[in-house]
């Protein structure tokens, strides 16, 4: 254990984890190039690798895929940042340019979902295919971008949950971390080393991680077992929605219902839930009552 920490390092000090100096960016040729953003760039290519996997083994043809993901990411990009420059307009009404600066973090996976999702049914539309095929394949893409690209707001310093001494607990400067993502516990468990003051936080950008890799793993065994073309969907949405719920309620960098103090990624998680579960529930009744017809 070092005896003194700098405002770059990262811990898991009861994990016996100390990992030291890890930047946010790196330079090239004068350009600065953040993790956050080259993270997301790989967790983009590798999800739209992996839609195409299964676009393969749903009989498709995958360059509707590749074409598909063109104007999702593009659409993902744009929802993800109104998203949360939405819930978050006090921190940019008096800066309008800043919504345009997203290298240092400030998007919200729910508006790229919603983005997708808009996405795909307008392109389904125009190009007169089935949304649903295409959003089975996609969502697999969709989770698998979200696995890795959670990692960069491990790089970001953000994505944490409330004070904790817990096994995974995470230790992080004080000076590293956004001011308004530091709450009352983190401050009344607030330590020095050497002339760096540090909190102990819950990782929820690895819970959610985790949670989602569990939920690609139960969609890829499930997936020769599907009934119908959007079943896929529907348990992406669900496993997410059920994921976030739990993780969200113990964030510190909530976006809130304005006007009350309900975590809008909280809410929509749940509903996201019930709705698919639902939703599921129906459409296999009415097959089944189809069948039997």
């Amino acid at each position: 254990m070092p005896d003194i920490m700098d405002i770059t390092d990262i811990a898991f000090p009861n994990l016996g984890i100390y990992l030291e100096n890890v930047p946010r960016k790196f330079t090239v040729f004068g350009f600065d190039i953040y993790f956050y953003g080259l993270i997301i760039g790989i967790g983009v290519l590798i999800g739209v690798l992996m839609a195409v996997h299964l676009a393969k083994k749903e009989k498709m043809d995958p360059d509707i895929i590749w074409d598909f993901a063109i104007y999702a990411v593009i659409f993902s990009v744009i929802g993800a940042r109104l998203y949360y420059v939405a819930f978050s307009w006090d921190d940019y009404k008096d800066n309008l340019l800043s919504i345009l600066n997203t290298r240092k973090g400030g998007m919200a996976i729910y508006g790229g979902v919603i983005g997708a999702f808009i996405t795909l049914f307008v392109y389904s539309r125009i190009k007169k295919c089935s949304p649903y095929q295409i959003g089975d394949c996609g969502v697999f893409g969709l989770v698998v971008g979200q696995i890795i690209g959670r990692w960069g707001n491990f790089f970001n310093r953000e994505v944490f949950g409330q004070y904790t001494d817990s096994l995974f607990a995470m230790r992080l400067p004080v000076d590293a971390v956004r001011v308004k993502d530091i709450s009352e516990s983190h401050l009344a468990g607030m330590e020095a080393m050497g002339a760096v003051n540090f909190i102990q936080v819950q990782p929820t950008f690895l819970y959610e991680g985790v949670g989602n890799l569990v939920v690609l793993a139960l969609m890829y065994l499930y997936h020769k077992k599907k009934k119908y073309h959007g079943q896929m969907c529907l348990f992406y949405l669900g496993g997410y929605g059920i994921v976030r719920f739990f993780v969200e309620g113990i964030r510190t960098d909530q976006l809130m219902i304005p006007g009350t103090q309900i975590p809008v990624s909280q809410m929509l998680g749940i509903v996201m839930f019930v709705g698919s579960v639902v939703a599921n529930g129906v459409i296999l009744y009415l097959l089944k009552k189809k069948k039997q017809a």
